[in-house]
């Protein structure tokens, strides 16, 4: 709950450049100051902007205190502050975090009670909410905030057909990849973590901090963001003769019409591993290698959040 009488803040927030010229964001940001919050605004222009942003608030909070930075922008934006942050600061940042989410999918804010509609009351919150601990992951020497998605269909999202995307928005991609089970030869890895062992070719899987993805689709749902642990959902390449009625599970419920048949686990760490270069896309940021360190680091930073 956002407090009437908390104290005032500095606020630093880096706001992807897309959205510098809206006017409700203006308008919100003025409402801050008149508060008597102090405010200052670092504008994205170009790639690694965001990154270099969020280290220079890291300097600069050595030299004037800064309380809380704010990844005004959508999921991406946000992982690339928390990983630029969690990077130069082994997880000790000298100020909370906060969200202004300004995405498609705002995936992480929903999850957390954030409306991404109502301006006011997200920046109201970086200011004045409460700052709770927060886990992070971390994929080699890259991290992610809310989810790693990957495998083949993850592979084919960009190839899917705009109408089946419209229809069926964060599970598309799922369509995708089943259209393709022929060509799974290459998505073929192995996963291993504290009691679980598991070999073989796989539609798509994801490692959860937090419970959705794809703009509110339930992958992981019973993810927390403060548990210390990671939520793999896998689902496995199907027999040749399961793919129509898979086709049939997935348009009549969905995510969840899959459950049954997705492979599940949670652990602190994992270690995936492939004969040829994996994707993961960490929160819609994609890495490639043939092998991932996937761990947790429980409560590397402090989000401000109702």
């Amino acid at each position: 709950m956002v407090s009437e009488t908390a104290s005032t803040s500095n606020i630093r927030i880096i706001l992807h450049g897309k959205a510098s010229a809206r006017e409700d964001i203006r308008l919100s940001i003025a409402k801050l100051r008149e508060l008597g919050h102090h405010v200052s605004v670092r504008v994205t222009y170009e790639a690694g902007d965001t990154a270099r942003l969020a280290r220079e608030a890291v300097q600069e909070a050595e030299i004037e205190a800064i309380d809380v930075l704010v990844a005004g922008g959508g999921d991406g934006t946000l992982n690339e502050v928390a990983g630029a942050v969690c990077a130069v600061t082994d997880g000790a940042p000298p100020f909370d975090l906060a969200v202004l989410p300004l995405g498609t999918a705002n995936d992480f804010a929903r999850s957390i009670g954030i409306d991404p509609a109502d301006i006011d009351g997200c920046l109201r919150y970086a200011a004045e909410g409460t700052a709770c601990p927060l886990d992070i992951g971390r994929v080699n020497s890259s991290y992610f905030v809310n989810m790693a998605t990957g495998g083949f269909g993850a592979r084919v999202t960009a190839e899917t057909d705009p109408r089946l995307k419209k229809l069926f928005g964060g599970v598309s991609y799922l369509f995708a990849g089943l259209q393709r089970v022929g060509e799974m030869s290459a998505c073929s890895g192995r996963i291993t973590a504290d009691g679980f062992d598991w070999q073989g070719n796989f539609v798509a899987l994801a490692l959860g901090n937090g419970r959705q993805a794809g703009g509110g689709v339930q992958l992981c749902p019973n993810a927390k963001f403060d548990d210390g642990l990671i939520d793999l959902a896998l689902l496995p390449v199907p027999e040749s003769g399961e793919v129509s009625e898979l086709f049939g599970e997935l348009v009549e419920g969905g995510p969840e019409g899959l459950r049954r048949r997705m492979i599940t686990h949670r652990a602190a760490s994992f270690l995936m591993e492939g004969d040829e270069d994996l994707q993961l896309n960490l929160d819609g940021e994609p890495l490639k290698a043939n092998r991932f360190e996937i761990a947790v680091l429980p409560g590397a930073l402090n989000f401000r959040r109702p």
